[in-house]
């Protein structure tokens, strides 16, 4: 606690550091003298500068921030940049993994468990944080669950021929959602016997590349998820408790799923993209959702989930040779996509 707050003071302390560099470069634009004793050049920031952070901060970094202060006086930088928190290539990764006394970057830690095969690649990644662990799907069919510490809590390996495009994580039903080139699987993670633990609902007309799920329900036993496929359909799937009784059970001989019907859940599509969907997203603080295609036309599509359900028009904008990626800042409040 007392090193916060002596933190806090020093950052306190820095602030009208830079407050007076940029009152005395606004006199000096403007013709006004400043006093000599008022007068902070460079050797008097970087000693103040030192004296309050200690060696925390790098000499280049204190040069560099001085010299954004002198040239833009009208907008300072942000005091993250003293410590080299956009630092570029010169450090390198060592001084990263380096402890600071400002900031703690930890160790990356590897997984030694060998749940990938060789020749084989991740698809999909969620992080579930109410139950504090990770799901990974593997594009060959290895599904696992990490905990907090990096250790398997649970996995299943897919033995269709078909491969994983990717997955989720259904928070009502508590189940893992994945989904296939010709299916959507959905393991039951939490069942002790591994033979009966795990659904495949078939068939699907057109290939499903990716999978989100759709955070808006507080129903306990109801979940949506959005998929995309190569024909550009975004599809709005429901599930309920009811779809996995043991009544509609149907067992293919040979397989370790049971079998359902695609035709037994509530399902609606709709074409917004001319070319395969990339990535689909239910965004709860907008409450819509969001897809991206390779297509140059619709490139990204953004609106009220409803929209799939009719066919008035929907927000979209164009990007060439279309957008393969799209995330949401709430803190900024806006969306960034990559082409």
């Amino acid at each position: 606690v007392l090193e916060l707050l002596d933190f806090k003071n020093a950052l306190e302390q820095f602030q009208k550091l830079v407050d007076k560099v940029i009152t005395q470069k606004t006199k000096e634009r403007s013709g006004l003298s400043t006093e000599d004793d008022d007068e902070i050049a460079y050797d008097k920031f970087y000693t103040t500068t030192r004296a309050l952070f200690g060696p925390a901060v790098k000499d280049h970094n204190i040069q560099a921030f001085f010299r954004k202060i002198v040239n833009k006086v009208d907008g300072s930088p942000d005091w993250l940049e003293i410590f080299g928190c956009f630092i570029g290539e010169s450090d390198g990764l060592s001084s990263q993994l380096k402890e600071s006394t400002v900031f703690l970057v930890s160790e990356k830690q590897q997984i030694t468990d060998s749940v990938v095969k060789r020749k084989d690649v991740i698809k999909g990644i969620v992080k579930v944080p109410h139950l504090d662990f990770t799901v990974t799907a593997s594009q060959k069919g290895v599904i696992t669950i990490f905990d907090s510490q990096c250790r398997v809590y649970g996995i299943y390996a897919e033995m269709d021929t078909a491969w994983i495009t990717g997955c989720d994580f259904l928070p009502q039903l508590k189940y893992v959602v994945a989904v296939t080139e010709s299916t959507i699987i959905v393991w039951n993670y939490k069942s002790e016997e591994n033979k009966n633990n795990c659904f495949v609902i078939k068939p699907m007309k057109n290939c499903p590349l990716c999978v989100s799920t759709v955070t808006m329900s507080d129903h306990l036993a109801k979940d949506s998820i959005l998929m995309g496929d190569d024909k550009g359909y975004v599809h709005l799937l429901t599930m309920t408790s009811d779809n996995f009784i043991l009544k509609q059970y149907k067992a293919e001989k040979g397989s370790q799923f049971h079998v359902l019907d695609s035709e037994t859940f509530t399902m609606v599509k709709r074409k917004l993209h001319d070319d395969w969907v990339g990535k689909v997203r239910y965004i709860s603080a907008l409450k819509r959702f969001g897809s991206c295609s390779s297509d140059s036309i619709s490139s990204f599509v953004l609106d009220d989930i409803k929209r799939l359900e009719d066919n008035l028009p929907v927000k979209e904008f164009s990007v060439p040779k279309g957008v393969n990626a799209f995330t949401y800042c709430g803190k900024a409040k806006v969306i960034v996509t990559g082409g």
